[in-house]
């Protein structure tokens, strides 16, 4: 079958995710040690049983990692002493600084080309989990449309986004293919839909899923357009 929709994940398949949080997060808490001084003793322990009191009453918050985030920082702020009104414009504030840093990523070098090459000939989407904007990435031009977890209500490994996907595009299943690097949320999803998934393994480690093998494995991404040439081929 020839395929005509590519979907993509972000995080740790078109960049490294790892470094970036890590230094959004010291962004974050340096912003807030500077303008939130009654912050200062609130550990990361306490901000943790804040975010576990808030996705026991609200499990659907897990997939609105940036709603999450801000309650968090809200919930915070006002046991440390704020007035409601200003804890919530301080987590506003604290969470945008956040999501800058959270944007200074570092494309792997293959991903403008690659994706130059394959909108030319497929439709291309994003399904992420993240929050992760692609028009701050200035990748939005390649992108026919972009599903997150946090709009739709649902993530990955749920087929939902990927069936999503699907109805955008105006493709059948077996017309499409997910790239992604994580076993269970992108091939493990993808696959459920009736996708076709590919596993990006950069670091070429084994494939440890006690069920199901991705359709084929990438170690970068300019392997793609010759492996997807390769399945319109007889």
């Amino acid at each position: 079958m020839s395929i005509r929709l590519i979907t993509f994940d972000l995080d740790d398949t078109l960049w490294d995710v790892r470094s970036v949080l890590h230094s959004a997060e010291l962004t974050l808490r340096e912003w807030l040690a500077r303008h939130t001084p009654d912050l200062n003793d609130f550990s990361v322990e306490a901000l943790g049983a804040i975010r576990r009191t808030l996705l026991d009453a609200q499990p659907e918050l897990r997939h609105r990692i940036s709603e999450l985030r801000r309650r968090i920082l809200c919930h915070a702020l006002e046991e440390a002493g704020y007035p409601r009104d200003e804890a919530c414009e301080l987590a506003e504030q604290a969470f945008q600084v956040f999501l800058e840093a959270r944007h200074a990523v570092q494309l792997f070098p293959e991903v403008h080309p690659t994706l130059e090459l394959l909108a030319n000939h497929y439709s291309l989407g994003v399904l992420t989990n993240g929050n992760a904007d692609v028009r701050r990435l200035g990748l939005a031009d390649y992108f026919d449309f972009t599903l997150c977890a946090e709009e739709l209500g649902v993530g990955k490994p749920d087929p939902r986004p990927f069936c999503e996907a699907l109805k955008r595009a105006g493709v059948a299943a077996e017309h499409a293919v997910h790239i992604g690097d994580h076993p269970s949320d992108d091939i493990g999803g993808a696959q459920r839909a009736g996708m076709r998934a590919i596993w990006f393994n950069p670091t070429g480690g084994p494939w440890q899923q006690d069920d199901g093998h991705p359709d084929a494995v990438i170690g970068n991404l300019a392997e793609l357009p010759a492996l997807l040439d390769s399945w319109r081929k007889p």
